[in-house]
């Protein structure tokens, strides 16, 4: 099964110091949208944006790229998923301005809230009666990362985000629904700050390119945003995947030949 990698970052800023790796003409965005297929916007979980917003993003992607958007703060902690019916109602009636291009709605939860499965479920049975596209849940509590739980996402087809650092040893790999796996980098040893070394990101590479009979998709974000590491770290991944598959390529074509 062919399973689609997409690679971004947490927002589409250039940088003056990365500017040479990306066209001259057009915005950000734009500039950034002819180099990577996918981004995730994080300032959604500030403030709400306008539906023209959303629609203008889109606008100016090409068809292929998707855009992934953080949830809310106030649906995941300050409502900590109880009586958000309508805060969620009026944040997807935003998103939907980024029509096909909307990839993935991306929850992180706080490190404070544990698992209830009351609570929960009855989130996720919402969510999952207004909309039916992909989700990526980011727990940082420690029960969150257990065998029934990951059961419970995977019937309502939710992802559990694969986090680095880990908080604990099972938030390093993905769980929950397996169609489409979802990692975010957030930069070690220092979160946010910190560049990932060549040898870390050549073993996502393996992760990311290994062989899989269920995963149409796989994301990978980078977080590391405030060092300004993060462009740089998705462009090296990008080559790094794409000297795999052209390796895997190469090997293909000479056991044909044999």
């Amino acid at each position: 099964m062919h399973t689609r990698i997409r690679i971004g970052c947490a927002g589409w800023a250039i940088a003056t110091t990365q500017a040479e790796a990306f066209p001259r003409e057009g915005s950000h965005l734009e500039r950034y949208a002819r180099v990577f297929d996918a981004v995730e916007i994080n300032s959604s979980f500030h403030r709400p944006h306008r539906p023209q917003t959303y629609a203008k993003w889109a606008a100016l992607v090409p068809p292929g790229f998707r855009f992934a958007v953080k949830m809310p703060r106030v649906i995941s902690h300050d409502r900590r998923l109880v009586g958000c019916r309508s805060e969620l109602q009026a944040f997807l009636e935003q998103v939907d301005e980024l029509g096909s291009k909307l990839g993935v709605l991306l929850l992180q939860l706080p490190p404070n809230l544990a698992f209830d499965a009351a609570t929960a479920l009855a989130f996720f049975t919402q969510l999952r009666k207004m909309h039916d596209g992909a989700v990526a849940c980011e727990p940082r509590h420690a029960s969150w990362f257990s065998v029934g739980v990951d059961a419970a996402l995977r019937r309502f087809g939710i992802a559990r985000v694969a986090a680095d650092p880990a908080r604990v040893p099972r938030a390093a790999v993905p769980g929950g629904h397996h169609a489409f796996e979802y990692v975010r980098l957030h930069g070690s040893p220092r979160v946010y700050y910190d560049a990932y070394a060549d040898a870390v990101l050549e073993r996502v590479a393996r992760r990311l390119t290994r062989s899989s009979s269920g995963a149409r998709e796989r994301w990978c974000i980078f977080d590391n945003t405030a060092g300004r590491h993060a462009t740089t770290d998705a462009l090296k991944l990008q080559a790094a995947v794409r000297g795999r598959k052209a390796g895997r390529g190469r090997a293909g074509t000479a056991r044909t030949r044999r």
